[in-house]
C-alpha cells in the first residue's frame, strides 16, 4: 500500500514539472567503452563516460581526411583515383583507378560510403604523399587542441598508433560541420558520383540518417581491434547535440546508445529565444531634432540553455553611440546586442534604426557652423528681425485695407 502512495506521488511530482525535466537526471546506461555528449553552442559536456581514454577509431579518422581536403581544395578541383589493394573486408565505393572525380564527389564517397580508395587518393593528392598527408592530419589535430588524438593512416586501418578519444572525436566533429557541404552531406542518406559518363550511387553507412528525423551525421568507423563507433550529430527544436561512442559490440548497439545519449540531451536542454527581430532595444538622441531614434534587431537570436535556467543578460555594447546625425536610411546599423549566457558572450545581434532619421534643421546647422556665442547671437538676432516684421505686416495689412473701403 505504501509503494502505491509513493509512486502516485512521484507520477503527480513528475506531472509538474516542466517538459522534459521528468527524464533530466536519468542518466542513460549504455555499454560504450566510451562515450561523449556535447552541446556545441556552449561547449559543456552533457554526459561523458572515459571521455579521455585512447582508443583505435577505425573510419572515424576519415573526419580528419575530410576536413583537409574541404580545407585545401575546392569542390570543383578534380582528384585522380589511385590503385588500391584493399582487403575484401574493407569499405568501398567501387572506384576505378585513374577515374577523376571532383572533390566532392570523394567526399562523398569518403563521408557516405566510407571508401578507403577516396580516402588513399585524397592524402596523395592533397599531401603530396601519404606519408606527408599524415603529417598534415597530426599537425591539424595538434592545432585543434586534439591532444589526445593521433594518427598513422589516412583511412583509420588498426594501428596502435591510429587513436583519438571519444572528447577528441566530439571536437573534430564540431569543426567539421562548420564546412556547410559536410554539413548537409552527413545528412543524406546517399549520394550520386560521376566520372566521366558513369554514375554511382553510394549509401550512408550511418543507418540512423533517414531512420530518425532529427539524426544529421556524422561518421561511422568499424574495424575488428576498434569494435563499432558511431560520432552522431542531431538537431531538434533548436537544440543541436554532438556524441561519440567508442568500441560497441554491434551496430545495434552503437545506434542504440547514440539515441540513448541524444535523448538524454534533448530532455536537459532547450532553446529559448534571446533577441527578436524588429522588436525595440534601444533608443539614441538625434543630432539637431527634438526626437529620439529607435534601435531594433536586425534579426532574431536564439540560445541553447539548461531547463529551468534562462538567458542572463541582454548589454547593449559600447557601439552604440548616445547620438547619431541624419540623413540616415531605414534599417542602418548604428550598434550591437549581445546576450550572455552564463557570464559569456553567446551571440550578437546588429542594432538598426527603425525608420529613417531626418537630417538636422535649418537653424541647428546655423548654430553648429558658428562659433558657440556668434551663433546663439544670429539664432537670437533672427528671431528679433521675425518678431519686428511680423506687427509691420499687420500694420501694412490694416493700412491696405483702409484704403480700399469707400469714403
Amino acid at each position: 500500500m505504501k509503494r502505491r502512495t509513493a509512486a502516485a506521488v512521484l507520477l503527480a511530482l513528475a506531472a509538474l514539472l516542466p517538459a522534459g525535466a521528468a527524464f533530466a537526471a536519468a542518466r542513460p546506461s549504455i555499454g560504450a567503452k566510451s562515450a561523449v555528449l556535447i552541446e556545441p553552442s556552449s561547449g559543456r559536456t552533457v554526459y561523458s563516460r572515459n571521455p579521455y581514454s585512447r582508443r583505435q577509431i577505425a573510419s572515424t579518422t576519415k573526419m580528419m581526411t575530410a576536413l583537409l581536403l574541404l580545407e585545401r581544395r575546392s569542390l570543383s578541383h578534380r582528384i585522380r583515383v589511385l590503385s588500391y589493394n584493399g582487403s575484401s573486408a574493407e569499405s568501398s565505393a567501387g572506384l576505378f583507378p585513374g577515374e577523376r572525380l571532383t572533390s566532392a564527389d570523394m567526399l562523398r564517397a569518403l563521408l557516405l560510403a566510407s571508401a578507403n580508395e577516396a580516402a588513399a587518393s585524397i592524402a596523395v593528392d592533397v599531401g603530396g604523399s601519404r606519408s606527408n598527408f599524415v603529417r598534415m592530419m597530426n599537425r591539424r589535430a595538434a592545432a585543434a587542441g586534439l591532444r589526445g588524438t593521433h594518427y598513422a593512416n589516412p583511412i583509420g586501418l588498426d594501428s596502435g598508433k591510429n587513436y583519438s578519444t571519444a572528447r577528441d572525436l566530439t571536437k573534430l566533429a564540431v569543426l567539421l560541420r562548420t564546412k556547410r557541404f559536410a554539413r548537409q552531406l552527413m545528412d543524406r542518406s546517399k549520394a550520386t558520383l560521376h566520372s566521366g559518363s558513369r554514375t554511382l550511387t553510394v549509401y550512408n553507412k550511418n543507418t540512423l540518417i533517414g531512420a530518425v528525423p532529427w539524426m544529421n551525421g556524422v561518421k561511422t568507423g568499424h574495424t575488428q581491434q576498434a569494435g563499432y563507433l558511431l560520432v552522431g550529430s542531431a538537431t531538434r527544436n533548436g537544440v543541436e547535440l554532438i556524441s561519440a561512442v567508442t568500441g560497441e559490440p554491434s551496430e545495434a548497439a552503437r545506434n542504440s546508445d547514440t539515441l540513448k545519449l541524444m535523448r538524454y540531451g534533448f530532455a536537459r536542454y532547450r532553446s529559448v529565444t534571446a533577441v527578436q527581430k524588429d522588436r525595440q532595444y534601444a533608443t539614441v538622441a538625434v543630432s539637431g531634432r527634438s526626437e529620439q531614434a529607435k534601435l531594433v534587431a536586425a534579426s532574431s537570436a536564439a540560445v541553447v540553455v539548461r531547463r529551468g535556467t534562462g538567458v542572463d543578460t541582454l548589454d547593449l555594447l559600447e557601439s552604440v553611440p548616445s547620438e547619431i546625425k541624419g540623413p540616415l536610411r531605414r534599417g542602418t546599423k548604428v550598434g550591437f546586442i549581445t546576450v550572455r549566457r552564463a557570464g559569456r558572450t553567446a551571440d550578437r545581434v546588429a542594432l538598426v534604426t527603425a525608420s529613417a532619421v531626418a537630417a538636422p534643421t535649418l537653424l541647428s546647422k546655423i548654430a553648429a557652423s558658428a562659433p558657440p556665442l556668434t551663433g546663439a547671437l544670429t539664432i537670437l538676432a533672427l528671431l528679433a528681425v521675425g518678431a519686428t516684421l511680423l506687427p509691420r505686416g499687420r500694420r501694412s495689412r490694416r493700412r491696405e485695407a483702409a484704403r480700399k473701403e469707400p469714403a
